[in-house]
């Protein structure tokens, strides 16, 4: 069945049938040997269950976690606004399956004004949150900082003296948060050549292929990245450094990461249920985007920091996160949907637009925090197509036109 004839309503994972039956019919089965789970429109039910596909370790939520109030107006579904380079009007409603969304959140003031569930994905699914997963590593990586347990000037190499020799080596703290690092690695989702496919053959995400007797594991294919440039020249978003920023904060912790989100995040911020970090096959966490969560855990994320960290997170390492990067180091060429903005802490940041800042992850999965129009909204998707320029040109400006009718 050809993936690029299907739409969000008749990619629908329930009209499909994947994985309906006891068992599913052969070919309705989706197999990790096969990489289904990665794999569209197969990834429209994955993306909801990836625990049976691969590894996982428990981030443990608290109890009495309460759920936010509902103050839901159904006629946020018609709010009107022009997509990015089209003259067409649409719906927030109509945007939303365009969007390939499974899952969506919009908070105003605390409440939930707007929610809408799409397929397979609920209110009590872990739906994959992808590279949103890295600003949760970035938020707790700033509070070491301000402890004074990470020293953002150091070198990784004094932190992690595994990576010596590696591109990372000579790097700074700072620069591996902020992105800025100078790596011989392509983070190119269209290219089964780039650095992220041997990434993700070292993690185990999908299957090696045959013959392979490459690293096995993330602590032994990290060291493998060399350097390219110099160090804090610009910024160039690749997932390894977030995965050693995790390694490093691991290692300052003495504890899994899994665990350490788990204490200063999930308990403290009366998450409603447990989530799954995916592992490699030696345990060690896939920080850069293997995070699977409720959506409405990963709104009240977004909402805490809207909130200046609520007592959990200080509101001097939100201030921090909130000021974002340089923009001077960010590359309009490569982002051009994105003017004004800067990546800074492993968040993104809209300096043109009201101080907003969102993070995001690949096929749509995104927090939006909108500080002056009180709003925060999450969202679960499985587009087919990974990068998030698929989709800015409908989100983006889908973002704004609720912001604006929340105000008025």
């Amino acid at each position: 069945m050809s993936g690029e004839m299907l739409d969000g309503v008749t990619s629908d994972p329930l009209t499909m049938g994947w994985m309906q039956g006891i068992p599913p019919l052969a070919d309705r089965l989706l197999l990790t040997s096969r990489a289904d789970h990665m794999r569209f429109p197969m990834i429209r039910w994955s993306y909801s269950n990836m625990r049976q596909f691969v590894p996982s370790r428990r981030v443990g939520a608290g109890v009495g976690g309460k759920p936010f109030e509902r103050a839901l107006r159904d006629e946020l579904a018609e709010v009107p606004f022009t997509p990015l380079n089209c003259d067409a009007t649409v719906t927030f409603w109509e945007s939303l399956t365009q969007a390939f969304t499974d899952g969506i959140l919009v908070l105003h003031r605390g409440k939930v004004v707007f929610e809408r569930w799409f397929g397979v994905t609920g209110p009590e699914t872990r739906h994959i949150a992808f590279s949103v997963t890295k600003s949760f590593v970035g938020t707790i990586a700033e509070m070491l900082l301000e402890e004074g347990r990470l020293d953002p000037a150091t070198p990784v190499a004094h932190y992690l003296p595994e990576l010596a020799n590696s591109g990372f080596g000579d790097a700074s703290v700072q620069q591996v948060m902020h992105m800025t690092t100078a790596l011989d690695f392509s983070e190119d989702y269209a290219d089964p050549n780039s650095g992220i496919g041997a990434y993700s053959a070292a993690l185990g995400l999908t299957p090696r292929p045959d013959g392979y007797a490459g690293p096995t594991n993330l602590a032994s294919y990290l060291p493998t990245i060399s350097k390219a440039g110099e160090h804090g020249q610009g910024f160039t978003y690749r997932t390894p450094n977030t995965e050693v920023l995790a390694w490093l904060i691991a290692r300052i912790e003495g504890k899994h990461f899994a665990d350490i989100l788990s204490e200063r995040l999930w308990q403290p911020l009366g998450m409603l249920g447990d989530a799954d970090l995916i592992v490699d096959q030696a345990g060690m966490a896939f920080a850069g985007g293997g995070l699977s969560l409720r959506l409405e855990d990963l709104a009240r994320f977004g909402e805490a920091m809207r909130l200046g960290g609520v007592g959990v997170v200080s509101p001097r390492v939100v201030e921090r996160i909130r000021r974002g990067g340089d923009p001077a180091h960010f590359d309009r060429s490569r982002y051009p949907q994105l003017p004004g903005w800067s990546y800074g802490s492993q968040w993104w940041h809209s300096h043109n637009n009201r101080g907003c800042f969102s993070a995001r992850g690949i096929h749509g999965q995104t927090i939006w925090v909108d500080p002056e129009a009180e709003m925060t909204i999450a969202r679960f998707a499985s587009h087919p197509i990974a990068a998030n320029g698929a989709n800015d040109p409908l989100s983006l400006p889908a973002w704004e036109a609720m912001a604006h009718a929340l105000k008025c």
